[in-house]
C-alpha cells in the first residue's frame, strides 16, 4: 500500500543519513517558519543550505511566502535547523508527508521543535500584528479522521496512543512571556488556543462564530500535524502565532482577507519574532538524555 510505504522507517532514516553526511551540524533545535516568516532564518550564523528539491524524499513547498529550503546554522551557540517553508494538507499532501520533516529531525537528534505560523484572530481583544504564544490547540481535521498518526504505528517513533494534554511545553511558554516583557512588547503578546482548519479557503462568518464559541483564540491551516508528530516522537514543543488578520464575524462587515496582506504583516513583525525566538533558544539548556531545562 502507498500509505504504508510512506510510513517506512527506512525512508526517514535515508533522508536523515543524507543530511548528516552533508552537514557538520548536529542540531538540537528545529524551527518551522510560517507564511511570511522565513526571514527568521537570518538569525542563524554560519549557514548551510539545502533546497527541498535536493533532499531525498522531501516534499516541495508550493505556497507563496514559503521559500522551500532547509537551513542549518548556529543560533546563540546552539546548532539549529530551520524549515524555510512548510507543507500543508490543502496543497494535496497526505498528512504523513506534511509531517515528514519532523520525524527526520527526530532522527537527526533534535530535542526541541519551535513552530511559527500566520493566523487569524478569533478572540476578542486581539489585534493585527499581535503575537500569540500557543498554549493548546484544537485539531479539527484530526477530530474528523484526518490525523497525522492514522495508519500503522512504528514504536521506534512513539506509542500507538500518545498523550496530548501536555503538547506545548509550559516552562518554555512561561519563559517566552517573560522575555516579551523584557523586550517591551508584552502589550501585544498573548497566550491562547490555536485551531487548525483544512483550508485553503478562509473561514465563513458562521464558521468563525462557531470557533469563537469553542474557545478558539486564533485559527490557521497548519502547525497541528507537525506538533502532534513531534510529541509522538518525544520532542518538546513551543509554538507562536503571528496575528495577521482579524477573522470576520459580522455579516455587515466589508473586511476581506487575502494572502498578500498576511505576508505583509509577517514582514513587519518578523524582527520581533526573531528577537523572541533567539532569546528563547539562548536560554535553553539542552542535553541528549533530558528534557529541555530553562536557565534560571
Amino acid at each position: 500500500m502507498p500509505y504504508q510505504e510512506e510510513q517506512n522507517y527506512e525512508t526517514y532514516q535515508e533522508t536523515a543519513d543524507w543530511l548528516l553526511s552533508r552537514t557538520k551540524y548536529r542540531p538540537k533545535v528545529a524551527i518551522i517558519c510560517g507564511s511570511g516568516l522565513g526571514m527568521l532564518v537570518e538569525a542563524l550564523a554560519n549557514q548551510e543550505i539545502f533546497k527541498y528539491t535536493d533532499v531525498p524524499n522531501f516534499p516541495q513547498s508550493t505556497v507563496q511566502g514559503h521559500t522551500g529550503q532547509l537551513v542549518f546554522g548556529e543560533l546563540k551557540g546552539k546548532a539549529c535547523v530551520c524549515m524555510q517553508g512548510r507543507f500543508h494538507m490543502f496543497e494535496g499532501y497526505p498528512l504523513v508527508k506534511v509531517t515528514f520533516p519532523v520525524r527526520v529531525f527526530h532522527l537527526l537528534g533534535v530535542e526541541v521543535l519551535i513552530v511559527t505560523n500566520a493566523a487569524g484572530s478569533i478572540a476578542d481583544g486581539y489585534n493585527t500584528g499581535d503575537i500569540m504564544i500557543i498554549k493548546d490547540h484544537i485539531n479539527l481535521p484530526g477530530l474528523a479522521g484526518q490525523h497525522p498518526l492514522r495508519g500503522p504505528n512504528d514504536e521506534r517513533f512513539g506509542p500507538r496512543f500518545p498523550c496530548m494534554s501536555d503538547v506545548y511545553d509550559r516552562a518554555l511558554g512561561k519563559l517566552a512571556l517573560g522575555i516579551s516583557r523584557e523586550l517591551d512588547f508584552s502589550n501585544y503578546t498573548h497566550e491562547g488556543v490555536y485551531c487548525m482548519v483544512g483550508g485553503p479557503s478562509f473561514e465563513t462568518i458562521a464558521e468563525a462564530r462557531l470557533l469563537h464559541k469553542l474557545g478558539v483564540d486564533a485559527v490557521g491551516m497548519s502547525t497541528v500535524p507537525e506538533v502532534t508528530v513531534a510529541r509522538h516522537c518525544g520532542l518538546q514543543v513551543f509554538g507562536l502565532s503571528l496575528i495577521t488578520n482579524k477573522v470576520t464575524m459580522e455579516y455587515d462587515s466589508n473586511e476581506v482577507v487575502d494572502h498578500e496582506a498576511v505576508l505583509s504583516i509577517g514582514k513587519k513583525r518578523a524582527r520581533l519574532l526573531q528577537s523572541l525566538v533567539t532569546e528563547l533558544v539562548a536560554r535553553m539548556e539542552l542535553n541528549p538524555t533530558a528534557n529541555v531545562q530553562v536557565k534560571k
